[in-house]
């Protein structure tokens, strides 16, 4: 990891931490060779044309992916938890659906057009 991204996980606000530090744990757990830097001011995890990337918001820390595609299934399972076209949501306080997640990340990364 880069120092750019270290810098961007220190400054990560406490009550955030946790919830950013396990989806890196998970996202590296699937993928330990990603390259992982910063893109578009955002922690980026890149294998071949795949990628997800993680941002620390003003009230949750997102996990976007480079489609809507990846996160239809998520959706339909998890409708409580906020989505965007590419991107998912998460407050501090919520139970992150691990395995679901793991999905997400997997398609996004090895089905990079959506196929």
């Amino acid at each position: 990891m880069n120092r750019q991204v270290e810098k961007y996980f220190d400054a990560v606000p406490e009550d955030r931490r946790p919830l950013v530090e396990k989806l890196h744990d998970l996202i590296l757990e699937l993928y330990p060779d990603a390259t992982v830097g910063l893109d578009y001011k955002m922690p980026t995890y890149k294998v071949n044309e795949g990628w997800v990337a993680l941002a620390n918001q003003k009230r949750y820390v997102s996990l976007y992916t480079c489609g809507e595609i990846h996160l239809a299934q998520f959706k339909k399972k998890h409708p409580d938890i906020p989505t965007g076209k590419g991107c998912i949501n998460f407050k501090p306080n919520v139970k992150i659906p691990l395995a679901s997640v793991r999905q997400v990340v997997r398609h996004a990364i090895d089905h990079p057009k959506g196929k």
